[in-house]
């Protein structure tokens, strides 16, 4: 899909379709339009859309007009109304089209190019399913109507709709196939095409390092463990943003046994590790001025002879050790060894991503992830961001109460702290392996995918993640 501004009137381009956009202050010029809309009674409602065909004055065979809502015109309902507008768009099979441009408060043109490449090459993504042909989007080229003739917000949209597309065909990936040894192939795969430094760690390499947290996890299973990072160089020795994603390809639960109804969504466990590889994806394509580092610990976590048991305890690579009270309860545990690790790259940020608690869902449901940090700044930054990316977040606290419910008789901690606040006592179990330098945790479990029929996963927050990266050149 190719993407291009035009400085001409929707009316003179010769295209398959034309995308005009109204709300209920608009009055057209061009009296043809006007009169359809008053014939079709058409309220122009945010995600309404009117299918016009061979209208007078127009040069393109149909015109697709698209209520905005109220004026002045919301971000959120542009991108409702472009993913509405993206439906009519795959029903008509249209190939070359133009979009009108549109103000949007709070804004400038440079944020509407960019947005609407991503959203409008993001609606194309369709899951694959196994042994068919990938199939691509019927459409072929996108012009945005604008005055301007500098398209790199363009490029940046389309590069973050690409990193959003390669973390939801992960996600959506079955865990018999997106193993943690395919993780690491997958990374290995992103290190050539865009000359990226590599590594990939063992089970030897982990043990020898003092990962006894980590390897908890995968011992009960017969896919081995991986912690993969990649490295992106291109600002000198800059100290890098690094980035953390949970990677279990697949959470039974452990010995604490998930519940049959729903498991099959555990795939979607590795969406934290899905979503930093399609950060870099992104960061590497755009060819910011930045360092970035993405670190993957890669387990699956299953029920076995030798599997972890609730009351167990061990060491993780910090030294302090871990009472296990529940074995589903293991993203902190992969994560904490990786946190650890990470200093070695002396950061100048961490961000860890993961699919981490269910009760993160229950407080802020499947429109923001929970946000918390050691660093109010940081925390700021990345608020920022998702204003900008529209990718939504919600800080949560990071207490020394909290805290206290992870007091363990046998370790130093517990690795739950109860049913209260268990979003917060899990971000708190991480804190106390990020002393040492700025850290934010991103709790991705109600935005990382959608059930039901349109189960899938969405991408998030590889476009919060980048906007903050873009922020910091």
């Amino acid at each position: 899909m190719k993407f291009s501004l035009i400085n001409e009137t929707v009316q003179c381009f010769e295209g398959d379709s034309v995308v005009v956009f109204c709300n209920s202050n608009t009055v057209f010029d061009d009296k043809n339009i006007q009169k359809l809309i008053t014939l079709n009674h058409f309220e122009p409602k945010s995600e309404r859309v009117l299918l016009l065909s061979l209208v007078s004055g127009f040069k393109s065979k149909q015109v697709i007009v698209a209520g905005l809502g109220d004026t002045p015109v919301d971000a959120k309902a542009y991108v409702k109304t472009l993913n509405t507008v993206s439906v009519v768009l795959a029903e008509i099979k249209a190939k070359n089209l133009m979009i009108q441009s549109v103000k949007i408060i709070g804004f400038n043109e440079s944020w509407v190019h960019k947005i609407t490449a991503k959203v409008m090459h993001n609606a194309t993504y369709k899951v694959q399913k196994i042994g068919d042909d990938k199939q691509g989007s019927d459409i072929e080229h996108i012009a945005i109507q604008s005055t301007m003739d500098n398209t790199s917000a363009l490029m940046q949209g389309q590069a973050i709709a690409d990193g959003m597309s390669l973390t939801r065909y992960l996600g959506d990936l079955p865990p018999n196939v997106c193993t943690p040894s395919y993780l690491a192939d997958t990374a290995m795969s992103l290190a050539e095409e865009f000359n990226l430094e590599y590594e990939i760690l063992e089970e030897a390499d982990m043990n020898k390092l003092g990962m006894g947290s980590l390897l908890s996890v995968s011992k009960g299973s017969i896919e081995p463990p991986k912690l993969i990072s990649l490295s992106y160089q291109g600002n000198g020795n800059e100290k890098p943003i690094v980035l953390v994603g949970k990677g279990v390809t697949f959470d039974s639960g452990g010995i604490s046994i998930k519940p049959g109804a729903g498991m099959d969504e555990m795939k979607y466990d590795m969406c934290g590790a899905a979503s930093v590889l399609g950060t870099m994806r992104t960061i590497a394509k755009i060819k910011l001025n930045i360092n970035l580092v993405v670190v993957v610990p890669a387990v699956e976590n299953m029920p076995a002879h030798n599997a972890s048991k609730p009351g167990d305890v061990v060491k993780s690579m910090s030294g302090q050790t871990i009472e296990i009270l529940n074995t589903d309860a293991e993203g902190r545990l992969i994560l904490c060894d990786a946190l650890t690790y990470v200093k070695k790259f002396n950061p100048n940020v961490v961000i860890d991503v993961a699919t981490l608690t269910g009760a993160v869902i229950i407080a802020l449901g499947k429109h923001n992830s929970g946000l918390m940090s050691n660093d109010q700044d940081l925390a700021n930054d990345i608020i920022c961001a998702s204003k900008i990316s529209l990718d939504g977040v919600w800080q949560l606290p990071i207490e020394d109460e909290y805290d206290e419910l992870l007091k363990s008789n046998f370790a130093d901690m517990a690795n739950i702290g109860g049913h209260e606040a268990s979003s917060i006592t899990a971000g708190c179990f991480l804190s106390r392996f990020t002393q040492d330098y700025r850290w934010a945790h991103l709790d991705i479990a109600g935005t990382a995918w959608v059930s039901g029929e349109k189960k899938g996963a969405t991408g998030r927050p590889v476009s919060l993640l980048t906007q903050f990266i873009m922020n910091q050149v």
